[in-house]
């Protein structure tokens, strides 16, 4: 390409701004966030917007009422074409919630050691949207883009997008590619498959009585529990990548109670999608039944990804952006992830996707979590040629 090309123009600005990347990402870091903290979340967008605002890139926002608002960034692509997939968006994705709780970043701010980022959130996926702000802003100043761009921020991943779901849904419709700004993985690669996953509840009635003085009138609903427990973990089929984890228990009154109620809390992955009713109709029958007779328990869903499954148009993806990758000096492997994300929504409506291609990092969800300082630039400009290399690509 000639130097006055749109790859060698946005590559060679991209170059120039870590420094600014940097700046923006620790302000993100700093910002609370936590998926349950919609002001906090909200406050993250903000920075989001005032970005764009200093870009001359509209920011359309999707209200929501729990959660944090969904926030569309749109830079339009070259010339208009009056049919075929050009019209549709390319989309960069990426979420704003963390999982963190209320003034972590006040406890551990954001910091950098040795060419390594610090903070709640830093690449879990504060430095996917940092990354995914400088690419639209970049096509914004020098264009170049084989379509329209849209930049979609959402606010409740890390809870299952109970609210943004819909939004993600309905954008995926009308997109042409997804890339999904999860952090890369530690070695560099990107995921091109995810499990789907399941997080329910249950609740247990039982019934309280005096442990010493009155036992035999009680009914025990931490007994239940504990078989129930035992029982839904005992669906676990590691071969078929099927996995049951009661994570969170609790119940009872007092030491000296038979319990009268009694809680859990269950996380089911899954690799084919039709396994997903196959087990959650068994769970389902475990809660149904009554192992210490006279308990009653209730089942109910509290979020839910879907897997992410690579289509033929979206195993091409992939071979487009390891080659623009290569052109970056990146090596990049295809990976299967256990964990779940937003793409998996967007590859369930058929947008080819690809995910995890923000910077590098790893030990999400932990004090730990890092970010490679060094991947920030190398990555936005893989991403921003695979974009320009769509068309040819047939995508």
């Amino acid at each position: 390409m000639t130097a006055e090309s749109p790859d060698s123009a946005i590559t060679a600005w991209l170059a120039t701004q870590q420094g600014a990347m940097l700046q923006v990402l620790e302000e993100m870091v700093n910002t609370d966030g936590g998926s349950y903290d919609k002001p906090g979340v909200d406050a993250v967008g903000a920075i989001v917007q005032r970005f764009m605002a200093e870009h001359g890139i509209p920011v359309e926002v999707v209200k929501r009422e729990k959660y944090g608002d969904c926030l569309k960034a749109r830079v339009e692509g070259g010339a208009a074409l009056a049919s075929g997939n050009r019209q549709q968006s390319i989309v960069l994705m990426g979420h704003r919630d963390t999982v963190f709780p209320k003034g972590e970043p006040t406890r551990r701010p954001f910091t950098i050691r040795d060419g390594i980022a610090y903070g709640p959130g830093v690449a879990d996926m504060k430095a996917g949207l940092v990354m995914n702000m400088f690419v639209l802003a970049a096509f914004r100043k020098f264009g170049g883009a084989p379509g329209p761009l849209l930049g979609l921020f959402t606010g409740d991943e890390e809870i299952g997008s109970p609210e943004g779901r819909e939004v993600i849904e309905a954008t995926a419709r009308e997109a042409r590619v997804v890339f999904n700004s999860e952090p890369g993985r530690p070695n560099g690669g990107v995921v091109t498959g995810r499990k789907g996953g399941v997080f329910s509840i249950f609740d247990i009635e039982g019934k309280a009585a005096h442990s010493g003085g009155n036992f035999e009138a009680g009914i025990s609903a931490i007994g239940e529990l504990a078989a129930k427990i035992t029982a839904i973990h005992a669906l676990t089929d590691l071969k078929r990548g099927i996995t049951l984890n009661v994570g969170l228990v609790s119940g009872g009154q007092s030491v000296n109670t038979v319990a009268p109620w009694a809680q859990g809390q269950i996380d089911l992955r899954y690799v084919e999608p039709a396994d997903r009713d196959e087990v959650m109709t068994k769970i389902a029958a475990i809660i149904a039944k009554s192992f210490v007779p006279g308990t009653k328990a209730k089942l109910t869903i509290r979020g839910e990804f879907l897997p992410l499954t690579q289509s033929p148009a979206a195993a091409k993806l992939f071979e487009m952006y390891k080659a623009a990758a290569g052109e970056s000096g990146l090596a990049i492997t295809p990976e299967f992830s256990g964990g779940c994300a937003d793409s998996g929504f967007t590859a369930a409506v058929g947008a080819p996707t690809i995910c995890a291609v923000g910077p590098v990092g790893g030990k999400a969800h932990s004090p730990e979590e890092y970010l490679e300082v060094a991947s920030l630039v190398p990555r936005a400009q893989a991403a921003a040629r695979a974009i320009l290399m769509l068309e040819k690509a047939g995508l």
